[in-house]
């Protein structure tokens, strides 16, 4: 455990300086005080006296709503602080985005404000702060996030490869043999590991796998508008969905193009939001615990307080069978109502028939 001495030789300052530094003092310039706390975090040093004042832990949460229980975030920071607080922590929930990110290094942040540990929400593979997880000495717990080599970094998460078989599954035991895909980008860990995983269900079951199945795009009701009749297109008689969110938004969609759900396309979510079970028709999805999510980050996080190298936990899949998946239909819905697929959507304009030939497979991304 690095010292204030070991601060000041690395400096080359006198230990007052640096305590000085540490602590905020007015008489230090705030360029000797950055030196000062990136040396710091570089030697790994923990400011002892902010911590015995307070037992403090932080959630750093990115891109996720949380502050209403029909949000996702919701459930997972509750299960966090229902294990953290009756164990005397103080909980700290802090929106952050990259902006804040680029202004303060992580390490600095957390000795900053004496916290022993943080639980993180929502960072994507561009963010600032995730090539710095690589070498922290913080102990940190990434939500869908995973950092290979640090043994102060931790992970938890749903596993997607076992939600993605079981959905598989269930739609070829209704018939289909046409399933396709629709995705954000695939910047973060957890869309790259959804958009393999289903490459992977697909392989297993014998089913083909082709790029006109897919479908990625950055804003939620503009890329099912793009997908959903290119998808019907090429026969697709079952699409996945990376988020309940997307499955939500398709479901309009479909509604406004007279595509009935599922008696002409079935669908399947991911996440189980508790929105889901009233939709129309109330959505199929393939289920993570919250709750659970947040306790699993909590136990994650004391693992590694305790010197405990933990890497990374994953939850058991669920999927959650309700009305939007049904038998897959006697011929393509694009054969029966060529009109539609070509159809605006309420006002927008029509999007053209793709001509283009088959595409290759799609290649995993690594």
């Amino acid at each position: 455990m690095a010292t204030i001495n070991d601060i000041a030789a690395k400096l080359g300052i006198s230990k007052s300086t640096v305590s000085k530094g540490l602590n905020n003092a007015k008489d230090v310039s705030e360029e000797m005080r950055k030196k000062i706390l990136e040396t710091a975090v570089e030697l790994g040093y923990t400011n002892k006296r902010l911590q015995k004042e307070r037992k403090a832990l932080c959630i750093l949460v990115e891109n996720m709503d949380f502050q209403t229980p029909n949000q996702f975030g919701h459930d997972i920071i509750l299960g966090f602080r229902q294990m953290a607080e009756p164990e005397g922590w103080t909980v700290d929930i802090i929106p952050i985005d990259i902006e804040f990110q680029r202004g303060t290094p992580y390490g600095v942040f957390m000795i900053e404000h004496g916290y022993q540990g943080s639980f993180i929400l929502g960072l994507t593979l561009l963010d600032p702060w995730m090539k710095e997880f690589r070498t922290s000495k913080i102990p940190a717990v990434l939500y869908d996030n995973y950092i290979k080599g640090n043994p102060h970094i931790a992970s938890v998460g749903c596993d997607s490869q076992e939600g993605f078989e079981l959905a598989v599954k269930h739609l070829t035991s209704l018939g289909h043999t046409k399933i396709g895909l629709l995705s954000g980008p695939l910047e973060s860990y957890i869309l790259k590991a959804r958009y393999n995983a289903y490459l992977s269900a697909m392989e297993k079951y014998g089913l083909e796998i082709n790029e006109n199945y897919i479908g990625l795009g950055y804003y939620v009701n503009d890329s099912t508008r793009k997908y959903i009749p290119k998808l019907m297109e090429q026969g697709v008689t079952a699409i996945l969905f990376s988020h309940d969110i997307r499955a939500i938004s398709a479901m309009t969609e479909c509604e406004d193009r007279e595509i009935r759900i599922p008696q002409d396309v079935s669908i399947i979510g991911f996440d189980d939001l508790p929105m889901t079970a009233h939709t129309q028709p109330p959505l199929t999805t393939i289920r993570q615990d919250r709750l659970a999510l947040g306790k699993c980050g909590f136990y994650a996080l004391s693992c590694l307080l305790n010197r405990v190298a933990i890497g990374s936990i994953q939850l058991r899949a669920t999927l959650i069978v309700r009305d939007s998946t049904g038998p897959a239909p006697a011929q393509a819905w694009i054969a029966a109502h060529p009109q539609k697929a070509q159809a605006p959507s309420q006002g927008n304009p029509a999007l053209p028939t793709s001509q283009a030939s088959p595409k290759p497979p799609a290649p995993k991304i690594h």
